[in-house]
């Protein structure tokens, strides 16, 4: 099973877990109508378009409303804590959430109790509580952009407002510090860095780069850094091995917003719907 842990700007959803379905422009889970408009809903909703291409089954959500004040995630994370080590998920993907290093070791202690240990990857906040607890090593893959990359490679930094100014984060940056994080133990085994270019990176350096199709209008929407991520994680879960899935993701989300032919107005969803037939054209080699 693949599970996706996150959180949805929205300070009434309780905790709430269940099989996740696209449905136009929104998902449903446990009942619950959620838009899919960027952050985790965006992600899952990915995560969706690229699991039905796959013949793999929807996507299982473990969602909580939080608005940033870290009531809901600690909640969902209490939750996680108490029945994760009697779950069968082979790939776990944590997602937007409150960065709390307590709670994040308590998870991963969780994790570890389980029968079979699933691959692990990790995105936004909770990459950051990650690298804060000293445990990034133990995830599979991370997808941060390149000034999330910024805060992994900065190894005295014990929080992202405190990453040192002098540690660029230009495209033209990213090679060291892609080297930065891995010297300073603060990467997953894997990296997928989103940005104008997309690098996947291994403790060796940089394994591909993906820069094309290019569509302007996609690097000032919310969301498209969430859809690649989802991809990547649909693909992890069909068999693929960590950098390949990446590689592909990257090259699918690029060709999804092609076909899409989004314009400053567009909405994530737009490219979410073109996914199928992207991700079909990735996997045959369409693009490259």
């Amino acid at each position: 099973m693949l599970a996706i842990v996150g959180t949805v700007p929205d300070p009434s959803l309780p905790v709430v877990e269940g099989s996740a379905v696209l449905d136009g422009d929104a998902l449903t889970t446990a009942g619950r109508r959620i838009p899919a408009d960027r952050g985790t809903p965006a992600l899952l909703a990915a995560a969706c378009a690229a699991s039905a291409t796959l013949d793999l089954p929807a996507p299982h959500a473990f969602l909580v409303g939080d608005q940033g004040q870290g009531h809901g995630s600690r909640a969902l994370f209490a939750h996680l804590t108490d029945t994760l080590p009697d779950r069968h998920i082979a790939t776990l993907v944590f997602h937007y959430l409150m960065p709390d290093v307590m709670w994040h070791d308590k998870v991963l202690f969780a994790v570890e109790a389980m029968a079979v240990r699933p691959r692990l990857i990790a995105d936004a906040g909770f990459m950051y509580a990650a690298k804060m607890s000293g445990q990034a090593p133990a995830y599979d893959l991370f997808t941060p952009d390149a000034g999330e990359l910024a805060f992994l490679a900065d190894e005295s930094a014990p929080h992202p407002f405190y990453t040192r100014g002098f540690i660029l984060h230009g495209d033209n940056d990213v090679p060291d510090l892609i080297r930065r994080a891995y010297r300073g133990g603060n990467a997953a085994r894997c990296l997928l860095v989103k940005g104008s270019v997309d690098r996947v990176a291994d403790q060796g350096g940089v394994l591909h780069t993906v820069d094309s199709p290019c569509e302007e209008a996609m690097e000032a929407m919310g969301g498209t850094g969430d859809t690649v991520a989802g991809i990547a994680a649909a693909l992890v879960q069909a068999g693929h091995a960590v950098a390949p899935a990446a590689h592909l993701a990257a090259r699918a989300n690029r060709l999804a917003g092609q076909l899409a032919r989004p314009n400053p107005g567009s909405r994530i969803i737009e490219i979410i719907a073109h996914i199928p037939q992207a991700l079909r054209q990735a996997m045959n080699g369409v693009g490259q």
